[in-house]
């Protein structure tokens, strides 16, 4: 797994306290999804069991290597959402999973070094999940490592992140994520991160899966309303598919973006005849309905009520 540029001052942190025999037994990486922490966490992993690793990399080769390429390595767990017992996915990770990694950790390494559990995503536990967790980060034993991964670690209670090494992922400078950018081939590089507020990782996706198009055409759907042209039943329609939360992220964005064109008497991309005051209601409008969606509400309803709204 190829190393992100804006990874490389944390990396060498972690090396160095690993070359001091001084790696903590508790890490929690965290930051907005796209960053790649999550490949970070497996890079460094991959590396620390290696039997023949070279700077913290990983040789690809040996047999600890190949066990995690083929995921059955023995002093390595993952914990996610497990299932309910009728079979659906929960959305929570619960008491009984924590023991279940608790009792497993007591137990020696089958490979006399290492032990190293991944939490992720940690955020998704549950209080007695967490209140469960806090005696393994109290009382660890040698050699094992405890890796909790969280898009939102405010999520999770402060005797838990107290406890950890805490290793932040920030949306990196704007000319390194753009030269990132293009070195993956994103053509539209800066149209991409304008689109993902900067993140590159979030940026690579949303180019790759045809967002970009979603985008332009949401604020061709506004500009054509605030014209007076279209119909708000066939644009909500148009809307309500797999991509509706994405869609209100940009006609947010989009609302934001004409605010701030008026604030500096630009010429409004959109035109809207709403000013600053209703712009900034719209905007908080739009992402509240993406939060709605996601309940009982009728979709089409939600985007039918939004869209008359603008002008």
């Amino acid at each position: 797994m190829s190393a992100m540029p804006w990874h490389a001052a944390d990396w060498s942190r972690l090396q160095a306290r690993r070359q001091r025999d001084a790696l903590p037994h508790a890490l929690l990486l965290c930051g907005p999804a796209g960053l790649g922490k999550r490949g970070f966490a497996q890079r460094f992993v991959r590396g620390l069991l290696c039997a023949r690793a070279q700077d913290g990399e990983a040789c690809g080769q040996c047999r600890s290597c190949l066990l995690l390429d083929a995921g059955t390595h023995p002093d390595v767990v993952t914990l996610t959402f497990g299932l309910r017992r009728d079979g659906t996915p929960r959305t929570e990770i619960v008491i009984e999973q924590i023991r279940e990694l608790s009792a497993r950790l007591a137990m020696s390494s089958q490979f006399g070094g290492w032990q190293v559990a991944l939490i992720d995503p940690a955020d998704a536990m549950n209080a007695a999940a967490a209140n469960a967790l806090l005696k393994t980060l109290e009382e660890p034993s040698g050699q094992t490592l405890l890796v909790l991964l969280a898009d939102a670690p405010w999520r999770l209670p402060q005797t838990i992140r107290s406890r950890c090494q805490r290793i932040e992922f920030n949306v990196p400078p704007p000319a390194e994520a753009q030269a990132w950018l293009q070195g993956q081939g994103v053509a539209q590089a800066q149209v991409a991160l304008d689109a993902a507020l900067g993140n590159p990782g979030l940026a690579l996706a949303w180019a790759q899966q045809g967002a970009l198009e979603r985008r332009a055409e949401v604020r061709r759907d506004l500009a054509a309303l605030a014209a007076g042209r279209g119909q708000v039943t066939d644009m909500a329609k148009r809307w309500l598919d797999d991509e509706a939360a994405q869609r209100l992220w940009f006609a947010a964005q989009a609302a934001a973006d004409e605010r701030r064109a008026q604030s500096t008497q630009a010429a409004p991309p959109l035109a809207s005849a709403m000013d600053g005051e209703a712009l900034a209601h719209w905007y908080d409008a739009a992402n509240r309905t993406r939060d709605a969606l996601r309940g009982p509400l009728r979709g089409d309803l939600l985007l039918l009520e939004l869209l008359a709204q603008w002008r």
